[in-house]
């Protein structure tokens, strides 16, 4: 009788795997920016909605909007022209750039659909030899964070996340394989982040060129990041960031490809 129930187990649990394999299978397309064939199972509209609803929490996290209006202006005016004379004007996302209070961390992020965050202790990084604001770096960080909206990575992450999830309960019915599952899970989410961020800085190069500003600045932001991490910076392999140095090798090659 538990050898019977045994084999019924299993067969469930395979019935699952196979059923979270052809689901993914059927949600595979290419994507028009970049080439790549992803996995996505969510609609431009529902992405949108999905970033409008997450904005206002992502801003309260990090103390706000800037209380500058200036300074959000040219965030604003930086962003749309990356947007409107470039590949990601024919996306049909709603871009709309935030400049956070947040004054400690160095950071900026996209959510999907195209809500996308600089904090100011990162746009006040973003000056020149005379201490002046660089619009050109300014445009290396929005069109790097643009990227990561048509390149799709939250909705390629959420596909992902839900296949794991789907994966790890047919192991679990199956046998005691559910921790393994979703340990795979993890390391291919991880090793798929770094990817992301190679390929959001070759599509911030050629949103920079198609938009007039010029790419060499985007290094200066990596130049920017690397120091301010400092010496003891987390090393790449524990990092779903890709070293620096590693990212301006790359950038360097984007450069060559797009900037001519």
């Amino acid at each position: 009788m538990r050898r019977g129930n045994l084999k019924v187990r299993l067969l469930i649990g395979l019935a699952i795997v196979a059923f979270a394999y052809l689901r993914k299978c059927s949600q595979q397309t290419e994507n028009p920016y970049t080439g790549k064939t992803q996995s996505i199972s969510l609609t431009p509209q529902q992405e949108i909605a999905i970033g409008l609803q997450q904005a206002p929490s992502m801003a309260q996290q990090h103390g706000g909007l800037y209380p500058d209006d200036r300074y959000q202006q040219v965030v604003d005016q930086v962003g749309q022209k990356l947007v409107t004379n470039s590949i990601a004007k024919q996306s049909g996302y709603q871009y709309d750039f935030h400049l956070l209070r947040d004054e400690r961390a160095i950071n900026a992020f996209a959510l999907p659909g195209g809500q996308i965050f600089i904090t100011y202790a990162l746009f006040s990084r973003l000056t020149d030899g005379n201490g002046r604001l660089s619009e050109d770096m300014l445009a290396g960080v929005l069109g790097h964070e643009i990227g990561h909206v048509l390149g799709k990575h939250s909705n390629e992450r959420i596909t992902d996340a839900n296949f794991w999830k789907l994966l790890t309960m047919g192991a679990s019915v199956g046998a005691d394989l559910g921790e393994l599952a979703n340990g795979i899970g993890q390391q291919t989410l991880l090793k798929n982040g770094r990817g992301d961020e190679l390929e959001s800085d070759e599509l911030g190069v050629r949103l920079m060129v198609e938009a007039g500003y010029n790419p060499n600045y985007l290094i200066n932001v990596m130049e920017i990041l690397k120091a301010a991490a400092g010496p003891n910076r987390v090393p790449e392999f524990q990092s779903t960031h890709p070293d620096p140095e590693n990212r301006i090798d790359k950038i360097k090659t984007a450069i060559k490809k797009y900037y001519k």
